[in-house]
């Protein structure tokens, strides 16, 4: 039995809530469970230098936990003078995530900047980031758009992420806190809601698991994406 009592193949409740931000082109506050992430999206009209007279824009993304975002405050990372390896990392992901699936050419020489700001981690920041983030970047496109400052949508296909994992030798979707800190292997999956791979991240805690062990939460993982893509498309419908 899993800690919150779900099936082997539940999602935790999830939402996606839109333009929560006045001043941004677009935003989203996703929950996963208890897991709370505040996405924005920033249109910037000039691109990164090295892109410059290339054509093509760039999406960007930086993530960052806020101080009470777990059960003890943590100090802010700008105090410390630079991010963490952590945040690097995952701040990295989201943006390789988003330009996946974005027609990079289609957005002219500009930049998209994605903020994901977690207010509250109980497991899966990072996914929930990604799959906010999609729909944050969604909506900065069609306010682009309704100001004729793109002509057509530069997203070619929809993203979304979920962890999987073998907790107690049973493989599980979505893991929260008390599942990830315990889970003999944790898996984060980036998949296109075409069925694409973008990114695989797997570590064994305990004992190295199988090809059959990860093609299960390969699956699992597929079918956790396919429902987040579904609540995607019934947030911006």
């Amino acid at each position: 039995m899993r800690p919150s009592k779900r099936a082997a193949d539940e999602l935790r409740p999830v939402t996606l809530e839109r333009a929560v931000s006045r001043y941004a082109e677009g935003s989203c506050l996703v929950s996963f469970g208890n897991t709370r992430v505040l996405c924005t999206a920033s249109l910037e009209e000039r691109g990164p230098p090295w892109l410059r007279g290339s054509g093509k824009g760039w999406i960007t993304a930086e993530y960052a936990m806020l101080p009470r975002a777990t059960h003890d405050r943590t100090r802010r990372e700008i105090n410390s003078g630079k991010p963490s390896g952590r945040t690097q990392e995952i701040q990295r992901l989201i943006g390789r995530s988003l330009r996946a699936v974005t027609n990079l050419p289609a957005m002219g020489e500009r930049q998209v900047t994605v903020d994901c700001d977690v207010i509250q981690a109980d497991g899966g920041t990072r996914t929930a980031a990604i799959t906010g983030a999609w729909v944050a970047l969604y909506d900065c496109f069609a306010w682009m758009r309704t100001r004729s400052i793109i002509s057509v949508d530069p997203l070619r296909d929809h993203v979304a992420a979920v962890s999987c994992g073998l907790y107690k030798g049973t493989p599980v979707l979505d893991l929260d806190y008390a599942e990830d800190s315990a889970a003999d292997t944790d898996a984060n999956f980036v998949l296109t809601g075409t069925g694409g791979i973008v990114e695989v991240q797997g570590t064994a805690e305990m004992e190295p698991f199988s090809v059959d062990q990860l093609l299960e939460l390969l699956n699992l993982a597929r079918a956790g994406t396919d429902r987040l893509v579904a609540l995607q498309k019934e947030a911006i419908a």
